[in-house]
């Protein structure tokens, strides 16, 4: 049997770089530093500071923005522990997209409150430039320049609370929601973003909801022109794009994104990108099973399966056109 030696917890002057420079009590009190020393080194003139509750600059002069960073998170973390605590909050908000290096918000420099989430039980009392926001869901985080931040969709939402509860002040949605789906290294998807906006109830928001929608909208075109250019490739005759299909007597079946009228044959490509809230995913379910009642054979096409294997879904195209619907009943398309 072999047994792992455990490593020895950093040193304070290992700790410190890695922290670049800041550093809370409990730290301190881990590495022999006792409290009067603590004390007498952040009097007037020491060489250290206190930056906020228990978390200490060791250093004097201005603080950096990093070293800003740095300490909002620790005050949010610490609770009396080593630091391994860190992973008990994150950086969320303008801040955290600051960090990412969004363009359409301020640069660190210009960043003068700190948004940090931690879980719904902690307690704890906003300090200095430091909010505290929590949450009853599971935190979830990236380092970014060592530091715990939010993912993006998390951090986009948080931002855009803050700054719609001001109506009057103006604040750059659209163009928030576009970088953060824009930039392969934030590495979310436009339904992650969409999922976010919904959880925190952001889509009542004119704006905000405008701008959802056009992004939505331009990812579900992409999606169609992928499908359309696999119509193309398999020898398939073009189908209608978006056609209204009603009863003979004016009753409304549905919208599908293509229908082929001459095979009753219809392709439904990735709901939950037209679907905000339950109610308009539940109209689009409620047509979606209307046609499928009235014989039309509804093939679904998710953008994930379309970019993983677009061979398998052209055939599945061509198979559903060759097959056909079963006793579709005839139909108006508007």
């Amino acid at each position: 049997m072999s047994y792992r030696i455990p490593s020895p917890p950093p040193s304070l002057d290992e700790l410190a770089k890695r922290q670049q420079n800041v550093v809370t009590a409990s730290q301190l009190r881990a590495r022999g530093v006792p409290a009067r020393i603590i004390t007498g080194h952040c009097r007037r003139g020491g060489p250290w500071q206190r930056l906020l509750p228990r978390v200490y600059l060791l250093q004097s002069g201005e603080p950096t923005p990093e070293q800003r960073m740095w300490a909002a998170l620790l005050y949010a973390a610490q609770s009396g522990r080593e630091e391994g605590c860190r992973a008990g909050a994150v950086i969320t908000g303008a801040a955290a997209l600051s960090l990412y290096g969004f363009a359409a918000v301020p640069r660190l420099p210009a960043v003068t409150g700190v948004d940090v989430l931690v879980p719904r039980q902690r307690r704890l009392k906003d300090a200095g430039e430091v909010r505290i926001r929590r949450t009853e869901r599971e935190l979830e985080a990236r380092s970014v320049h060592g530091l715990a931040c939010a993912p993006v969709a998390r951090a986009v939402a948080d931002a855009l609370c803050e700054w719609t509860a001001d109506r009057e002040a103006p604040a750059p949605v659209r163009e928030v929601l576009r970088e953060a789906v824009s930039r392969p290294e934030n590495r979310c998807t436009v339904r992650e973003l969409a999922v976010e906006l919904v959880e925190s109830g952001l889509t009542g928001e004119p704006r905000v909801r405008a701008a959802l929608d056009e992004l939505l909208a331009e990812e579900r075109d992409l999606i169609l022109e992928q499908v359309g250019s696999l119509v193309d490739e398999w020898l398939l005759p073009a189908p209608l794009n978006a056609p209204e299909l009603r009863m003979r007597g004016g009753t409304y079946i549905a919208v599908p994104d293509l229908y082929w009228p001459e095979r009753g044959v219809a392709v439904e490509v990735d709901p939950d990108l037209r679907c905000v809230s339950e109610g308009e995913a539940a109209w689009v379910r409620g047509g979606q099973h209307r046609m499928e009642y009235l014989g039309i054979r509804v093939v679904y096409v998710s953008g994930a399966r379309l970019a993983a294997d677009p061979e398998a879904v052209g055939g599945e195209l061509r198979e559903a056109y060759r097959a056909g619907g079963t006793d579709v009943v005839e139909l108006l398309v508007v």
